[in-house]
């Protein structure tokens, strides 16, 4: 495993594969380097980097759960590309890491070559925002991979008709750890808190400045056609403020698109061979 220290000294898990041009795939809120392991098989032309955020995966939890955060999360992800003494890269960003990628847009535009949202914009669907509370930060009910593959298979079958059970199963690995006890968070449930109390506090930035960051940064959305999160309304205004946008609609998908989908895999390509 390899890790690097932060400047507040918390220790972080990436991973660093491959050559040439640089991609570094942020995860989702709950989720780890894992989440890119579908991906993973269709880019090993590219130099492929992921990051733990503290509390998630193999990385340090943070004693303050207040430091999980967007800004904090940013300023994480560029001390990496210094500890790899990388300049700039190529940012792929699924749900929060599109969130993190606009917030980079904004604060260090020069480090970005291209950047791709995976079924995030500026605009957080309120049905999107209650799914994801009614699980962050609640331990799975499910004992084995199999039972949670089976849930997972009943719960997101309306967003992802189609998806087999096997394909499931490999979701629920991704997402939870298998312990003696059954199966646990792969994430610090404290991030739950943070959340509740950053929102209370009023914490949360008008993303649409960030998101005007990216106007002269080639930028590319996925949208799974069944998202809860990405509104269609919100993706026509992404475009409106974003000219040289890009987007594609993944068929069958809610939130978020796995990324090895034909309509996922092209346009990563079309936003990277345009940077």
């Amino acid at each position: 495993m390899t890790f690097f220290t932060t400047s507040d000294d918390r220790r972080l898990y990436y991973t660093d594969t491959g050559s040439r041009a640089p991609l570094l795939c942020l995860a989702g809120l709950t989720r780890c380097s894992r989440d890119f392991s579908f991906l993973a098989p269709h880019v090993t032309d590219l130099r492929m980097i992921t990051m733990d955020y503290r509390g998630r995966g193999e990385s340090d939890y943070d004693p303050d759960f207040m430091n999980y955060n967007i800004f904090r999360e940013s300023h994480d992800a560029i001390e990496l590309l210094d500890h790899l003494g990388l300049d700039r890269v190529a940012v792929l960003g699924t749900s929060r890491g599109g969130l993190i990628a606009m917030a980079l847009a904004a604060s260090h535009p020069e480090r970005l070559s291209s950047v791709i949202l995976n079924d995030v914009g500026p605009v957080i669907d309120p049905v999107g925002i209650a799914k994801i509370m009614d699980y962050v930060g609640k331990q799975p009910v499910s004992n084995t991979y199999d039972e949670a593959a089976q849930a997972l298979q009943y719960v997101m079958s309306p967003h992802f008709p189609g998806v087999t059970l096997e394909r499931w199963r490999q979701q629920a690995e991704i997402q939870f750890e298998q312990t003696e006890d059954g199966l646990t968070l792969r994430y610090d449930p404290a991030l739950r808190t943070a959340l509740l109390d950053q929102a209370a506090a009023g914490a949360t930035p008008d993303l649409w400045m960030f998101f005007e960051a990216l106007r002269d940064i080639p930028t590319g959305v996925i949208r799974g056609e069944n998202s809860d999160v990405l509104g269609k309304d919100t993706l026509t205004e992404m475009h409106k403020r974003h000219p040289g946008l890009i987007s594609a609609e993944v068929p069958d998908r809610g939130h978020v698109p796995f990324l090895d989908e034909p309509q996922s895999l092209d346009l990563i390509r079309k936003v990277l061979d345009a940077a």
